[in-house]
């Protein structure tokens, strides 16, 4: 896969497939992380080998192009890289789970400088859905045996695929070589020995990473660590004075939020402002939540707490 010169920097942490991106959280008012990346496809890949070799997810990479056909891409063919992110609206502390972005997030300091480290995840599917919640790291496990509950061996039965009531470590274990387990009662963050499938709504119910990203976050994360999985759709987030809007679609299978759009956005943006108006482009919000596509965009800025051209002044109300 060749890179843009542009882009080649920004991608050097994300393409080396030896570890989650990780970030310095130089000023803790800044809710935006990395910066933007494309990269070029040769005519055998697929999103899903893009995706392994820049650390991205396969639904992360379909979202982010709409025009381009992830199974033939073709020769050449520009690809954007999510590599941009805003944080969740969450306690930056331990482990966040986005689950509708399919994206894990770890907040740690070393030497008194705060870091977070991000990384795609698989979710659950429709009918094993991850569920969300605040719990913590009650385990951890290396090379664990998977003990399947009975619901999943009464699926595989009904399949007619036999699949044995322990899985040693191993190739055919799913957990693939290390667990985190979770206080919600048979939920694990773990590896996999199907990587193809991480950044998809394929599990049941467990958080699914890449085996380098779980083999990184494996020995740096305690027990007791927090966990908070989350489901935000839509995430507001401030660089220095300019606002970002990032909307990524619901899950298959999800609650529908009754709300009207507006309705939706409005209440993520009191959030985010507070007291702080902003100078917005509501046209181009309309835009960035029908497309979904997972990219933060810049929608406005900040303006004088006296402006009237925050989000009264914008929507008449």
């Amino acid at each position: 896969m060749k890179f843009s010169s542009t882009t080649v920097a920004c991608l050097l942490l994300l393409s080396s497939g030896l570890q989650a991106a990780v970030f310095e959280l130089e000023n803790s008012s800044d809710d935006l992380i990395g910066s933007p990346a494309t990269a070029f496809s040769r005519y055998e890949d697929t999103f899903i080998e893009i995706g392994r070799s820049n650390n991205v997810g396969f639904e992360e990479l379909r979202m982010a192009n709409p025009d381009v056909d992830p199974w033939l891409p073709g020769d050449g063919t520009e690809i954007v890289l999510p590599a941009e992110f805003i944080l969740p609206a969450a306690d930056r502390r331990g482990i966040v789970v986005n689950v509708p972005e399919f994206r894990i997030y770890y907040f740690y300091a070393v030497d008194g400088i705060s870091y977070v480290a991000t990384s795609p995840v698989s979710v659950g599917r429709m009918d094993w859905a991850t569920p969300v919640g605040v719990t913590g790291i009650v385990a951890k496990v290396r090379n664990p045996s998977w003990y399947p509950p009975q619901s999943v061996l009464d699926e595989h039965a009904a399949e007619g695929r036999k699949l044995e009531k322990i899985v040693p470590p191993g190739p055919d274990n799913p957990l693939g070589e290390y667990a985190l387990r979770l206080g919600l009662p048979g939920y694990l963050i773990h590896g996999t020995n199907r990587p193809a499938g991480v950044g998809m709504q394929v599990t049941h119910g467990c958080i699914r990473l890449f085996p380098e990203d779980i083999a990184w976050l494996f020995p740096r994360v305690d027990l007791n660590t927090p966990v908070r999985i989350i489901n935000q759709r839509l995430k507001f987030g401030w660089r220095g004075d300019d606002l970002y809007l990032e909307v990524h679609p619901a899950l298959e299978g999800a609650a529908e939020d009754e709300s009207s759009d507006m309705t939706l956005i409005t209440r993520e943006y009191v959030k985010v402002t507070g007291d702080q108006a902003a100078d917005v482009d509501w046209e181009l919000v309309a835009q960035v939540y029908k497309a979904q596509t997972g990219l933060p965009v810049r929608i406005g800025s900040r303006t004088s707490p006296l402006s009237d051209a925050g989000l009264l002044g914008q929507t008449g109300e």
